[in-house]
């Protein structure tokens, strides 16, 4: 770890919810003039599109049907670790995006004088921008583990997105429908084939957090394959658990967040609503002393 080249990873799986986190850093970098590297979960994937898609056609072939973007086969598990290492030492490090869409396309192609980047694909590596107050990850794997690999060791601020498991399938079936196109049967077998490397690779990570936001519906959710809409903001609760209450100031935050209460002596739960308040009010502090244990 690093107090003048600091690190956060927001981690969760596909379709928990990483972006509302990452929205709520970016109104605090923005308001704090904070300068913030980003970096890209999916630009650490080892196999583009096209090598995804062959690589787990012949797994399937082999007899593996769980061949998966969760797990060590198809990500830099090296490369995460490595890059939380040099940054923190140096405050700088080496980035690549994976290009989503036409719109990303022509952006990128623009960016490095090329029409060749083109949906699926990973732009060529390049140095970060010059004097970042912090770097920042957002996606599956900010706190990965594998045999000798652990990027959680270099990681200051390492934050959980997990929504109870129901919840996250009704999130991701929708996103997938809505996004993607994909039918709902689609989504599920994708679901089963991660399943192995997200018990694996995924959950683990959640330990290693520093903190954990998970949404609770208060609705039913007991068959996720079936259910029509998600459950809003409104229809759940927030739990939010911190790996180490010292120096948490409980009390500050249960009289900023209407409706808030303590579940255990270093849980807070919150309304749906009031969840990117609540990032606010507890992430807001956490940035001022990283900054300010920078300047020292």
């Amino acid at each position: 770890m690093s107090s003048k080249h600091p690190v956060i990873a927001v981690t969760g799986s596909s379709g928990a919810g990483t972006t509302t986190v990452k929205r709520a850093f970016e109104n605090i970098f923005r308001r704090e003039k904070i300068h913030a590297a980003v970096i890209e979960g999916d630009s650490l994937h080892s196999l583009d599109r096209m090598a995804f898609r062959a690589a787990a056609a012949e797994a399937a072939k082999a007899g593996n049907n769980s061949f998966s973007h969760f797990g060590p086969e198809a990500n830099h598990f090296d490369k995460i670790e490595e890059m939380f290492k040099v940054y923190g030492e140096t405050g700088t490090c080496k980035r690549r995006y994976y290009v989503h869409s036409d719109d990303e396309a022509a952006q990128h192609n623009k960016h490095f004088n090329t029409v060749d980047l083109k949906p699926g694909v990973f732009t060529p590596w390049e140095d970060i921008e010059a004097d970042s107050d912090l770097l920042f990850y957002e996606g599956l794997h900010g706190l990965a583990a594998n045999g000798d690999i652990d990027a959680a060791r270099y990681v200051d601020l390492g934050i959980g997105v997990v929504p109870v498991v129901n919840l996250e399938w009704i999130q991701k079936i929708h996103r997938d429908g809505a996004e993607r196109g994909y039918s709902a049967e689609a989504t599920v077998d994708t679901i089963l084939r991660r399943m192995p490397d997200y018990i694996k690779f995924i959950t683990p990570q959640f330990s290693r957090t520093h903190i954990n936001f998970q949404r609770v519906a208060t609705v039913d959710t007991s068959n996720p394959f079936i259910a029509r809409d998600i459950p809003t903001p409104d229809e759940s609760f927030v739990v939010v658990r911190f790996r180490n209450p010292r120096g948490v100031d409980f009390p500050y935050m249960l009289a900023m967040i209407p409706g808030s209460f303590m579940s255990r002596a270093n849980t807070l739960v919150v309304p749906g609503g009031k969840m990117s308040h609540t990032m606010e009010i507890i992430l807001a502090p956490i940035m001022h002393e990283m900054i300010e244990n920078k300047k020292k």
